[in-house]
């Protein structure tokens, strides 16, 4: 009986420690090679694709998520996919928790973090993903999501 709750008490404190915060987990890079749009409102978002005629690629993330911290440090600095992304989409990075983000999660029905949108200049959304992605992964992705809008 002493042994089991033992294991438990392990358990727990491994647990607890894997919940430290974000920046004692993993650390992202302060410059991000990824352009991300600053503006404050999609709607300034979604004129900028209009104008452009590029598909709008959202990044939905949270403070305490790590597999958002892991995409940002292993795909979205990523020199090559960076440029990629640069070059064909219009990059907006929104905190889920705070600003205009909790309007956009109930909006585009976000239910974890992070959720990848890619939508039209109409806010329509074209293609969702939610969860971490590896390179690769997230590559084609994008890939996929140029190639059926060019394909329009």
């Amino acid at each position: 009986m002493k042994y089991s709750h033992m294991k438990f008490i392990v358990f727990i404190v491994l647990i607890m420690s894997s919940c430290s915060s974000p920046k004692d987990v993993v650390e992202t890079k302060d410059i991000m090679l990824m352009n991300y749009e600053s503006y404050p409102l999609l709607s300034e978002v979604l004129l900028k694709a209009e104008k452009e005629d590029k598909i709008i690629f959202i990044d939905m993330y949270a403070d305490w998520c790590l597999p958002c911290k892991v995409m940002d440090e292993e795909v979205f600095n990523d020199k090559a996919t960076a440029d990629f992304m640069n070059t064909n989409f219009i990059n907006y990075k929104v905190n889920g928790e705070k600003g205009e983000g909790p309007d956009l999660a109930v909006l585009y029905q976000v239910k974890g973090y992070p959720t990848h949108l890619f939508i039209d200049a109409r806010g329509r959304v074209l293609e969702r993903n939610l969860g971490g992605l590896g390179l690769v992964s997230f590559n084609v992705l994008a890939e996929r999501v140029l190639t059926m809008h060019k394909a329009q």
